[in-house]
């Protein structure tokens, strides 16, 4: 649910609801109702901080001109201030929530009498910061066709290079009742023009279009650039600052939004109210939009393997299940064939059951793997075999009734699986030694099913495969999602990111039983591979690589290029294959060919590693 771009008029109705009913109370001893003292400027309404000082109190004939309108979502209509104070902390701007459709237009000089208060987006569970706004409006129309107040230019010289500054310990980390420092902070900064009306120039996009009609560019052309255009999340510290997302106030019905890939160009003056979304943050919603020119993209093709080499693959091919259109199984399949040039062995997640999103029980899933099998081999594919373990019904996380699981693709004219009393989804795997080398007890097989780490979410699948005569551990993982975390633009500094501490205890069971592997044979070939859903430099991928016992191969790539995902602007790793120490010399390749592009098969980026075993 989009607060300002709504995917049906049942969400606009709920989002409206929500805005009516969702604001935040009054500061203390403000009752609704209750008068300001003097004549009140929108500036005054703002304050310094992040909350007004208004906040649950009436205001009469706020006085502003109109600069942009919101028919859909989350109607209403900016208003600024053309006499602005001589405080940079304080914004000029402000959104006035009509729920109906507004009946001002551009240009128009009004005065506004109604309620302040502080709308949070996603709720005040979220982390959200808020949006100040009047709500519950008598709106008087002065005059018409006035001239709007000059944009401030948003850009590489104007946003501060530090993005927040730390929250206030005694406040539980939150930033919201700190004073604002516009010159300091970009979270500051933006938050001195919430409402106002803003533009930007010429600048690059990082974000694709997506299916809600946004996108997202950088107004800092050189922070951290990708080697294909985008702009690179490699730390905490590094959440980019020139990062801003793009939406339009024309109905999409009425103005089709552009479709933008990363790296091309939002060209000419964007001009409209900054807004704030829980989709995003802060948001310039266009009254005037850019023209897209379009760069020279292409989705990549990974080199073929060598006939001595063993090429292992990752791909999140995004709930596939028979229901979904052949076009999309056509789609996945070329791209398993000429982009990731068949892999002896593919890792796939988000595998769904044979009705796909149904919720009657059903969790096999060979109609899936059967039709995809096929799509591959009629794209000029191998006759892939694969392996893997339902799991128990709703057990598993993911889309209700989908339950997605891991599974191997394997090419039997190149490698071998070695069957060992194959697991259910309840029985563990072990390790124990058979002639001298590791051998799993059950293969395939899960990994520790009962651990609480998996709960409500997919438990890894171990598989044995012997290469030229040598034995492969391969481990396929898709770890729990970043839902539930605070975005960067949260009100707390550092966001909290709650979800890692489940995907922490995941990295630790795969970690411990790998140790168990190299146990019983130290020069033991071990891939542990999947959507691991975080960062190579995180506490998640610290706790898989433990003791030395598996190594991000990601990390082997220049920093350009160590992406599989972008989202909200930022490209960034999330899907991974880590080695084992005997897996001294490999080729590593982060295959992009969906998370840049509008078009995509599935929103993950493939991965392949190619070794001599």
């Amino acid at each position: 649910m989009r607060s300002s771009h709504p995917r049906s008029a049942a969400v606009a109705a709920l989002v409206a609801t929500a805005l009516a009913t969702g604001l935040l109370a009054g500061s203390a001893g403000a009752a609704e109702g209750s008068a300001a003292d003097g004549p009140v400027r929108v500036h005054d309404i703002q304050g310094t901080t992040r909350i007004s000082p208004l906040a649950g109190k009436q205001v009469t004939d706020v006085e502003g001109i109109v600069t942009g309108v919101r028919t859909y979502g989350s109607r209403g209509f900016w208003i600024q201030d053309p006499d602005a104070d001589d405080n940079e902390a304080t914004s000029e701007g402000v959104f006035v929530f009509t729920s109906s459709v507004p009946t001002v237009a551009v240009g128009d000089a009004v005065k506004v009498s109604g309620l302040v208060g502080e709308y949070v987006p996603g709720g005040t569970g979220s982390g959200n910061q808020s949006v100040t706004q009047i709500s519950k409006p008598v709106v008087t129309v002065v005059s018409a066709g006035n001239a709007l107040p000059e944009a401030t230019a948003i850009n590489e010289y104007s946003v501060p290079a530090e993005y927040a500054p730390a929250g206030d310990p005694a406040a539980a980390g939150s930033i919201n009742g700190l004073a604002l420092e516009p010159s300091r902070y970009a979270l500051d900064y933006y938050e001195s023009l919430e409402g106002m009306n803003v533009k930007i120039g010429t600048s690059r996009v990082v974000g694709a279009t997506d299916p809600y009609s946004e996108l997202w560019v950088t107004v800092k052309g050189w922070e951290n650039p990708t080697k294909r255009g985008g702009t690179l999340y490699g730390s905490y510290e590094s959440q980019n600052t020139g990062r801003l997302q793009i939406q339009q106030l024309a109905p999409i019905a009425q103005q089709p939004f552009p479709v933008a890939n990363v790296g091309d160009k939002l060209t000419g003056t964007t001009e409209g109210p900054l807004d704030f979304n829980q989709f995003g943050g802060y948001t310039l919603v266009a009254r005037t939009l850019g023209t897209v020119k379009a760069g020279t993209l292409a989705p990549e093709k990974t080199k073929a393997q060598a006939d001595h080499e063993l090429a292992v693959a990752t791909y999140n091919v995004e709930n596939l299940d028979p229901t979904d259109p052949q076009e999309k199984f056509d789609a996945l399949a070329k791209a398993v064939v000429e982009n990731l040039a068949s892999p002896d062995i593919l890792a796939l997640e988000e595998i769904q059951d044979d009705n796909g999103a149904k919720n009657d029980g059903t969790v096999s899933a060979e109609q899936t793997l059967t039709k995809f099998a096929a799509a591959i081999t009629a794209a000029g594919g191998p006759a892939y075999q694969w392996r893997t373990i339902n799991p128990e019904n709703k057990k598993d996380g993911g889309e209700p009734g989908g339950n997605i699981r891991q599974v191997f693709l394997f090419n039997p004219a190149r490698v071998s699986f070695t069957e060992r009393a194959p697991g259910d989804a309840v029985t563990a795997t072990g390790v124990v030694k058979e002639n001298g080398k590791a051998a799993l007890t059950h293969s395939p097989g899960r990994i520790d099913p009962a651990n609480p780490a998996w709960a409500d979410s997919r438990k890894p699948l171990a598989g044995e495969f012997v290469f030229r005569g040598k034995t492969v551990f391969v481990i396929a993982n898709h770890f729990g999602s970043k839902g539930g975390d605070e975005g960067l633009t949260s009100h707390h500094q550092p966001p909290v990111r709650s979800s890692e501490v489940k995907r922490l205890l995941q990295a630790q069971a795969v970690n411990g039983f790998v140790k168990q592997i190299l146990a019983e044979d130290k020069n033991a070939n071990v891939l542990v591979l999947g959507d691991i859903n975080d960062f190579e430099f995180s506490a998640t991928t610290d706790a898989l690589a433990d003791g030395g016992a598996l190594y991000p191969a990601i990390k082997s790539l220049p920093k350009s290029e160590r992406y599989s995902y972008v989202y909200q602007g930022n490209a960034q790793v999330l899907d991974q294959i880590l080695t084992s120490p005997a897996i001294k010399k490999f080729t590593y390749d982060s295959v992009h060919i969906n998370a840049e592009f509008a078009a995509q098969n599935s929103d993950h980026d493939p991965q392949v590693l190619r070794f001599k075993p």
